[in-house]
C-alpha cells in the first residue's frame, strides 16, 4: 500500500474556521509531517480552533494519533494559539481524555455545521 498524506486546507477568511483535510495514509512514519501544518494553520487566525479532519483518511494509524496528539499537546505556541479539534474515523477513537485545548470526536461522516 502506497502510504502517501495529503492535506488540503480550508480557510475562512472572516475567521470563522481553518480545517486540514487529510487524504491518504497517516501513519506512525508519516504524521510528523502534518503536525507543522497544524502548528502553523493554529496561528493564522488566532484564536480560531483549527481541525484536523481525518474521517476522510484511507487508513489512520492508532499511534499515528497518539504520536499526533502528544506532539499537539506539547506544542509550546499552545497558549497563544486557538485550539485544535481532531476528528477521527468511527471505531478510531483514543483511549483517556484528550489533553487540554485538543478535542478527539469520534466521526462516521464528515461533521454537521
Amino acid at each position: 500500500m502506497d502510504h502517501k498524506l495529503s492535506v488540503l486546507v480550508q480557510v475562512d477568511l472572516d475567521g470563522a474556521y481553518v480545517r486540514l483535510v487529510v487524504t491518504g495514509c497517516l501513519t506512525e512514519a508519516n504524521q510528523h509531517v502534518l503536525y507543522p501544518l497544524v502548528r502553523r494553520a493554529r496561528t493564522l487566525i488566532p484564536p480560531v480552533t483549527v481541525t484536523v479532519d481525518l474521517t476522510t483518511a484511507e487508513q489512520v494509524e492508532e499511534g499515528a494519533l497518539d504520536l499526533l496528539r502528544w506532539a499537539l499537546e506539547h506544542d509550546d505556541t499552545a497558549p497563544a494559539a486557538g485550539p485544535v479539534e481532531v476528528l477521527v474515523p468511527g471505531p478510531m477513537r483514543a483511549d483517556g481524555p484528550a489533553p487540554a485545548g485538543i478535542a478527539c470526536e469520534e466521526t462516521v461522516g464528515s461533521r454537521a455545521a
